[in-house]
């Protein structure tokens, strides 16, 4: 089965911009706002949506990176991982909101891995969760609270997020499955 395009660039610009809305538009308080994003691509969508918040209400919120891969439980099955550096604001994330940001949501246990992390750098007001795709299929009790686009798929499917930065384009598609 051939690759089947979801999203196009212009796609990924809107769903970026409405996501940064939405963060916006939610109870935020007056606890300092942090994008973390989760390498690799949920670094460079945080960075993205972090640049769209800045233009919307300047200053209100600091992107940072938070490597998870000392925290997955499937170390053992796949020791070839290699660290990324985590990145935080200077003032930390205590009493902070946190909003984490990955490319796909699919078991949920990259996400569990990156509470685990952030519970090793501080305390958090609040943590929530953007994706640009949500695929389904979880393992963990774990939903997102901000999504680009919802992407009903099979296990057999792959998603393939494409950022300019590390790609050369901005896309996603879905490969594999049944023909």
């Amino acid at each position: 089965m051939t690759a089947r395009p979801v999203l196009q660039q212009a796609d990924i610009d809107r769903a970026i911009t409405r996501i940064a809305h939405e963060i916006l538009e939610s109870d935020l308080g007056d606890s300092a706002l942090i994008v973390l994003g989760i390498p690799t691509r949920g670094v460079l969508l945080a960075e993205r949506i972090a640049a769209v918040l800045d233009r919307l209400a300047p200053g209100r919120a600091s992107v940072g990176a938070l490597d998870v891969t000392m925290y997955r439980d499937d170390l053992r099955s796949n020791p070839t991982r290699s660290p990324s550096p985590t990145r935080l604001p200077a003032g930390g994330i205590d009493g902070a909101t946190v909003v984490l940001v990955d490319d796909v949501l699919y078991s949920g246990r990259t996400i569990r891995a990156a509470l685990d992390a952030l519970t090793a750098h501080g305390r958090p007001r609040a943590v929530r969760l953007a994706v640009l795709i949500d695929r389904g299929h979880r393992e963990l009790p774990i939903r997102p609270d901000f999504v680009g686009k919802n992407l009903p798929s099979s296990i057999t499917e792959r998603v393939n997020v494409r950022l300019t930065e590390t790609d050369g384009d901005d896309g996603v598609e879905i490969d594999g499955g049944e023909s």
